[in-house]
Formats: structure tokens, sequence, C-alpha cells
């Protein structure tokens, strides 16, 4: 029986978050007129909310016929999920609080459409065709990769030569990872924690785990709520931005002994163990941001409690000796699992490139392995986002795009 409570809320949630995304208004509009993915076949594992439904509208206005289900089992909201289902041209098998074995079964549902172009996020639905789909891979024309913890997965693939298909980079456009990474998942992290906790943020020890894009975005927005901020790195690099950006720097067994709040952003895996939730304060607070829920590693903490109980919807109360030691959404991906995600306006940057980049797959011809975002794909994103914002900028004069480009002229 169809909910019409559930669909009616799915298609608000869609509804404002696609009056928020212009540049892939102005794409879905190219598509309507010109029909560049009809034919085509699209599987997609995506976290399944409000701006990617607005995604999934824009390549099926395109012609194309989408499937879609999660990748994340909480990351879901079922009734953007119930939503998008009824739309023409797509299929969506997604639910919130899937097992892993229905998590799976998903992936294999939106693959017995036999696609010819994938959308990933985070790698499972590439990685299910590598190893027990591989009668498909012969279909595929390429796939787009959305986050930095598939596109590891993926170069590590093609290193081992085990990787059987063109893949676009999305992660790594412009207009994705400085944006999305930095702005999307600073703030959107905070909202999760904030919503989830009621918690005040200033005056507290944030230990970010890890100063990619993603956590400097986190450690940023920190800083503006009023914490003291301490930053763990592996890569000296990394580390020495960090200092000069102001963050103190430290070890994460160091670090560990002052955190009230932590924030996992390193997309690796036990960041956190054992040895960390010994010397915890009382009362720590514990959240990933990561795509997968590895960063902090729960057998570890449950072998250590006496206890664990929920407090509060979305966090877990683990005993470890006389202190307690909370644990959010189980570890999952907390502006998700415990938030709506990244906004709208960040994601409208990041999902015109998949679309870009799907069209581009279905009218080029690719060869296996890790591809670039198509520079000027790149480029019309932030231009049109910034016609979206009313911004005007320079352009170069003839003879400043001479000087630039030559040689010959000195002192």
């Amino acid at each position: 029986m169809i909910d019409e409570d559930l669909i009616e809320s799915g298609e608000q949630k869609i509804e404002w978050a696609r009056n928020h995304m212009p540049v892939l208004s102005i794409i879905r509009k190219e598509f309507e007129e010109e029909k560049p993915l009809k034919g085509h076949r699209i599987a997609m594992a995506l976290h399944v909310e409000a701006k990617t439904a607005v995604l999934v509208e824009t390549l099926a206005a395109g012609g194309a016929e989408v499937a879609i289900t999660g990748c994340n089992p909480l990351s879901t909201q079922n009734d953007v999920a119930v939503a998008l289902d009824m739309k023409d041209n797509i299929d969506c098998f997604a639910k919130y609080g899937c097992s892993s074995k229905e998590y799976y079964d998903s992936i294999d549902r939106v693959l017995d459409i036999d696609p010819d172009i994938t959308i990933d996020d985070g790698a499972d639905l590439i990685f299910k065709l590598h190893t027990e789909r591989t009668e498909l891979l012969d279909s595929i024309l390429g796939g787009c990769e959305e986050t930095t913890t598939g596109i590891h997965r993926l170069r590590a693939m093609e290193d081992e030569g085990a990787l059987k298909m063109p893949v676009i980079a999305v992660n790594d456009a412009m207009t994705k990872f400085l944006f999305d990474n930095r702005y999307g998942t600073g703030q959107s992290s905070w909202d999760g924690i904030i919503r989830t906790t009621n918690l005040l943020v200033a005056g507290k020890t944030v230990i970010i785990g890890g100063y990619g894009w993603c956590g400097r975005g986190a450690a940023m927005r920190a800083s503006g709520l009023g914490a003291n901020v301490i930053v763990t790195e592996v890569d000296p690099i990394r580390a020495l931005e960090a200092k000069m950006d102001g963050f103190r720097v430290m070890p994460m067994q160091k670090a560990a002994l002052y955190g009230d709040i932590f924030v996992m952003t390193t997309g690796n895996t036990d960041v956190l163990t054992r040895d960390h939730f010994e010397v915890m304060k009382d009362g720590a607070i514990l959240a990933n941001s990561g795509h997968f829920n590895v960063e902090i590693n729960l057998e570890d903490l449950v072998a250590l409690s006496s206890s664990v109980r929920d407090v509060r919807k979305n966090i877990k109360e683990y005993k470890v000796g006389g202190k307690h030691i909370h644990v959010l959404a189980d570890g999952r991906l907390v502006n998700l699992a415990a938030g709506d995600g990244h906004p709208a306006e960040v994601m409208d940057m990041s999902f015109a490139n998949q679309a870009q980049c799907a069209r581009y797959i279905a009218e080029n011809k690719l060869e296996v392995g890790v591809h670039a975002v198509p520079q000027d794909l790149d480029v019309r994103v932030a231009r049109l986002k910034l016609e979206s914002l009313g911004v005007e900028i320079d352009s170069y004069s003839p003879k400043q795009a001479e000087y630039m480009c030559g040689w010959k002229c000195g002192t």
C-alpha cells in the first residue's frame, strides 16, 4: 500500500533541494531538450536523500533509465526514497537501517538493469561488479565516483590491474573537493553532532582526525563555534599546514587525553582504538565523518565496556571502567546518519559534475582506468555557480592572455 504522507514528505524535501540547486537546474533543462542519455541505463549507489534525488531526476530527464540504492545503511531518507521510486524511469531500492545482506542485495537489484553507466559513492557498486557480477562488465561504458574513499579503492584496483572499466574521479574535480569536502563536510558534520547531542561546542576541546579537505572544513567550523581544536595527522605537510592554520597538532594517543569531542575524517581504519579509549575523558563524544564505519574501532570499544545502552537517538553510551564514552550514529558518517547531509548549494556543484560526467561517458569512448574530470566541465560548473550567485569576474585582455602564455617577455 502506498503511503501518501511519506510521498508528500519526500516530495517536499526534493522540491526544497531542487530550488536551491541552480546549476543542476540549468543542466536539467539542457538534458530535457537534448536527451543525451536516451537509451542508457544508469546504476547508482549514493546517499539517497533530497539532493541526490535532484541528480537522479536530472539523469532521467536526459532520457536515462535509472536504478538507485543507498551507499550506506544509515544515510537513506525513506520518504525521499519512496517519492523517488514513484517517478517515471526511476527505480529506488534503498531503505534506512537495512542489514548488511539487504544492503548488498539492493546493489544486486540495481545491477540487474544491466547498466552501461554507473555512479558510485564509496565504490561498493563497482566492487560488486568486479567480484560477483563480472558478466556485466562488457556492457559498461564507464562510471563516476563521488568520494575520496572510493577514489582510493579505485586507484588501488588500477595499480593492481584489477580495474576493468573506465571511471571518472568526480571527487577530484576542483568544484567538488574544494567546496563539498571542505564547506559541505565542515558544516554538515557539526550540524549532525549538534542536533544529536544538543550540547555546546564553545569551550570544548575538539580532536579532528586527519587534515584533508574534510578535516580542514571540520576544524574550521569547530574553531568558529569556539572550540579548542587539536589536529592529528600522518602526513607531515598537512600537519604543518594545520599548525600554520593555528591549530595544535599532536599524535592521537596524546590528543585522546584532552578531547571532549572527536571527529574522524581520515577515511582510514582504526584511527581510534583500545589504546585511545582507555585514556579518554569521562563523557567523550566520538563521531565519524569518513565514508565507512571503520575509523572508530567499535569492536575494541565493546570489548572494553561493561555495558552499552542507548541514551538518546543516535547516541550509544559505552561504560568503560568508571567513565562513559558516547558514540554517535553507530560510528557511521554523522552528517547523513544523524543529519541531512551537505547543504543543497554545495551539492549543486558536486552533482552538476556527476551529471556532466555521465553525459561525457555516454558521448566518448574512454579507456580502462581512473580519469580526471575534463577541465572544461569543471570550469563550467564554477562559472554557472558564480552566475547563479550574481558574481561577475574579470577576463584576460588579448595582451594579458599572450603574456601569460608566452616566454619572451622578461624584466
